[in-house]
């Protein structure tokens, strides 16, 4: 129960609807013990004693507690789904929440299938235990302490030969928990594994055509859909192992009844419709007994499904705002880095070493270097995607620690090197930064981003449909909707990370050119392979292993004859001839 307990402020606040379903639960249950009397009632008096005056009364007695019965169940059901489906609504919210505000580091291991899986399959298994399990739970008790008590009241001697079954039927239910419980936790594994492989094929189905591997992802999925099956299949194994144990020990229970009950009958010291009311009796207690099976089976995989669940929301949120962040509306832009260094969590090596210089408001910074050189995570901390492991970073004088995590975020404009577009329209991609942005902005930032002449070519130009990630649009094509995209929340700090290298060469020198303007007044950091990318920086950072090897103008470095001068030589050596120093 510690899992219901820790997700009880999820469902705890619809508790109302929960005490309505429960108290007519109790109507539905009391009506259902009454029905033994009446049988007996009908056998012993109106047939055994001849009051067949009395059989109106009965039956319209009995249609009455019928219609209350009704109403009862109606209310039960309704307003037991409403206390599931309130809850998990208020659960898959701060699921969806949770997700938001986690950091890279959660991103750079989670998968998507998985996390799919926990907020769909996982919800929904805990939602049917709220709204049916636990109800059903609560019956059960209801049924074994009216029955008992009406049994008891009628013949004890024969109320506890009838219940020496339960104990036995206790344990095997107990056992048959401590088993199934593992196994729906397998289960909910093997489909988030499954789930995991089917996204990510989908995804790359691109990849897996051109390299030919379908058979090779046919036999991946087979392994794992074998894995779930195997997992269901052990799991109705033990399905099928205790639950008709414990019909076998519920029946038992039943033909000692029924001997014992018709030796009494034979001897006059039982009347027929007790015993007949007796033998309605125990299935009412024996029969939900077995279906206690059913009711564990329920509660297991809402337990498994719940801690995976938790598991998410007991993630660290590692990057988050202090109570007391400064929320600038807009910075200058002065960025200065002081002996920063940063490890990715499970590497071996540090991603950065040491990292420091200073970036003037307004000036632009090149960063070059070879690929796991550092230059991607260097921009990384500049936006508190993760927290360097040593050092500090300043924008305009004060710790990015300092600044509302929200504020600090929206003065700076990132263009990744992967350009991702949602599932909508190229207006509302470019938008998407700034939702209050006018059309007018919209196509300003699309023409400095070189992205407007090929939007009009579309029959819908900015209205335009994308696919899944921008489907149907090329690498290029994509990335110039990223850098509009960047463009439009009018940045004090921009970071373009090789923001240009699926272009053509022409491309990027006309959005070089354009840019030129954009940059002008904001602190911009340009991470590039090309050096015709970098070249009109104010200064160029060549990075090492997570060190800055080289700094300069493009100038100064050609003339250092290091790394920066040998990578143009290899770029331009048939482009252009440059002097040795």
């Amino acid at each position: 129960m510690n899992t219901l307990k820790r997700l009880k402020g999820f469902y705890w606040p619809y508790k109302g609807y929960f005490f309505i379903a429960i108290f007519s639960l109790l109507f539905v249950t009391g009506i259902t013990v009454v029905y033994p009397l009446v049988l007996k009632l009908t056998i012993d008096e109106v047939i055994g004693e001849g009051y067949y005056e009395w059989v109106p009364y009965i039956v319209i007695g009995f249609v009455l507690l019928m219609f209350v019965k009704s109403v009862a169940a109606f209310f039960h059901q309704y307003f037991g789904d409403l206390f599931g489906i309130r809850a998990v609504y208020a659960m898959r919210n701060a699921l969806y929440q949770k997700l938001e505000v986690l950091p890279f580091r959660f991103y750079d291991n989670a998968k998507t299938g998985d996390l799919m899986s926990r907020l769909t399959a996982d919800v929904e298994a805990f939602r049917f235990f709220l709204s049916f399990g636990f109800a059903q739970f609560i019956n059960f008790l209801l049924l074994l302490f009216f029955g008992l008590g009406i049994m008891i009241y009628l013949n004890p001697a024969l109320a506890v030969v009838t219940l020496l079954a339960m104990p036995f039927l206790s344990v095997t239910v107990y056992r048959f928990d401590k088993k199934v419980h593992p196994a729906f936790k397998g289960i909910r594994r093997s489909f988030a594994q499954l789930t995991t492989k089917v996204q990510e094929n989908i995804s790359g189905m691109n990849t897996v055509k051109a390299m030919a591997r379908e058979d090779f992802e046919i036999d991946q999925f087979d392994s794992r859909n074998q894995s779930y099956k195997k997992t269901n299949v052990d799991t109705g194994h033990i399905w099928g192992t205790y639950f008709p144990l414990m019909e076998l020990v519920g029946n038992i229970s039943v033909v000692v009844l029924l001997a014992y009950g018709g030796w009494l009958v034979i001897r006059g010291d039982l009347l027929l419709g007790e015993l007949v009311a007796f033998f309605s009796l125990v299935w009412y207690i024996i029969g939900p007994l077995m279906f206690l099976g059913f009711i564990i089976n329920t509660y297991s995989q809402s337990k498994a499904a719940g801690e995976r669940l938790l598991e998410i929301l007991d993630e660290p949120e590692d990057i988050r705002s202090e109570p007391d962040a400064v929320k600038q509306e807009r910075l200058r832009g002065d960025v200065r880095f002081v002996d920063v260094s940063h490890q990715y969590p499970g590497a071996d090596d540090r991603a950065l070493q040491g990292v420091s210089f200073d970036a003037p408001a307004g000036k632009t910074i090149g960063l070059i270097g070879s690929t796991g050189a550092g230059k991607t995570s260097l921009t990384h901390l500049i936006s508190r995607f993760y927290e360097p492991s040593g050092g500090e970073i300043l924008i305009d004088g004060r710790s990015i620690r300092d600044y509302d995590l929200h504020s600090l975020r929206r003065n700076i404009g990132v263009v990744f090197q992967e350009s991702f577009l949602f599932s909508s329209t190229i207006k509302d991609n470019i938008a998407y930064g700034n939702p209050d942005v006018t059309m007018e902005q919209i196509m300003e930032a699309a023409k400095r981003a070189q992205a407007h002449d090929f939007i009009m070519q579309f029959p819908k130009q900015y209205d335009t449909m994308l696919g899944e990630r921008g489907l149907g649009l090329s690498g290029g094509q994509k990335q110039r909707l990223a850098i509009a995209r960047a463009l439009v929340i009018d940045p004090s700090i921009l970071v373009l990370d090789d923001a240009t290298s699926a272009v053509d060469m022409e491309t990027e020198h006309r959005i070089q050119a354009a840019l030129k303007e954009v940059m002008r007044g904001r602190t911009t950091f340009i991470i590039a392979h090309r050096i015709s990318s970098v070249k009109q920086a104010d200064e160029i950072l060549v990075l090492e292993q997570g060190r800055v090897a080289e700094r300069g103008t493009h100038e100064e470095l050609l003339q250092q004859q290091g790394t920066y001068r040998r990578i143009f030589d290899i770029q331009f050596k048939d482009r252009e001839a440059v002097p040795s120093s």
